[in-house]
């Protein structure tokens, strides 16, 4: 056997071996918080996943599994899939971000004070967009990407490349994710929902007794006012809720990877 020969052999043989782990790395890049945003090219999406599957080892795969054949199709579909679900079950942490910003925001009367946002839609409310982008930083901070990074290293380990059909117990996981989107969401907005709640029924308690006194031109600045001082108090207490959700979210995408295959 000549150079060229091996060299054929080990190449198309590294070529087998990152293709399918590389199938899923960018599947959850697609999908995943940061890298995941409208405004970064696909050209570097792509170049991320093809990185991250040269550096990662080399997860062990079966000699009768070839690419050009049917059940590679399956194959990659399957990694497809599990990629994708890890990146959204990540963003359900963010999702939830923003479903509280949205809450506060029509609880504070700015509700119309909104723009485009390429994340969250084209009319995503500025407290909202705010939220969300602390919450990245707190994500960045907390170094979640790399931990993210070592899930998707251990997926592989726990789900790996074969032909094997997925259990429908981890699909079930995710739609528990999905319900803590609403818990998260309004746990973190309840104490400023709480302080206007109790104004809103003190101005109408006010505006029954004195109905000489414009409760319109009172109750707007007092309540935008009240919700601007609850809310410095909110952004204070994020970073420790920021936490609790992420490390939430990492022990749902376990356990969601380890029903996948049980």
């Amino acid at each position: 056997m000549d150079i060229q020969t091996l060299f054929n052999i080990d190449f198309f043989s590294w070529i087998k071996g990152c293709f399918f782990p590389f199938v899923r790395i960018l599947a959850l890049i697609m999908v995943a918080p940061i890298t995941g945003e409208k405004e970064v090219p696909n050209r570097v999406k792509i170049a991320l996943a093809l990185i991250i599957a040269m550096l990662l080892p080399s997860p062990p795969l079966s000699d009768d599994l070839s690419i050009y054949s049917l059940t590679a199709i399956w194959v990659i579909a399957q990694q497809i899939m599990i990629g994708v679900m890890i990146g959204f079950a990540m963003q359900l942490a963010f999702i939830s971000m923003r479903f509280s910003g949205e809450l506060i925001s029509m609880q504070m009367g700015l509700g119309m004070a909104t723009f485009f946002d390429p994340i969250g839609g084209p009319s995503t409310s500025v407290l909202s967009r705010l939220i969300n982008v602390i919450a990245l930083l707190i994500f960045l901070n907390l170094d979640g990407h790399l931990w993210l990074l070592y899930g998707l290293s251990n997926s592989f380990n726990i789900i790996p490349i074969a032909a094997d059909p997925l259990n429908h117990n981890g699909y079930l996981t995710v739609i528990e994710m999905s319900g803590l989107l609403f818990i998260n969401g309004l746990m973190l907005a309840l104490p400023l929902l709480t302080l206007l709640l109790i104004v809103n029924l003190a101005l109408g308690l006010l505006n029954r007794i004195t109905p000489q006194l414009s409760i319109f031109v009172v109750g707007y600045p007092m309540t935008l006012l009240l919700g601007l001082a609850m809310l410095t108090y909110l952004i204070s207490t994020l970073p420790h809720f920021s936490e609790l959700i992420f490390e939430q979210m990492f022990e749902h995408i376990s356990a969601m990877l380890w029903f996948f295959v049980n």
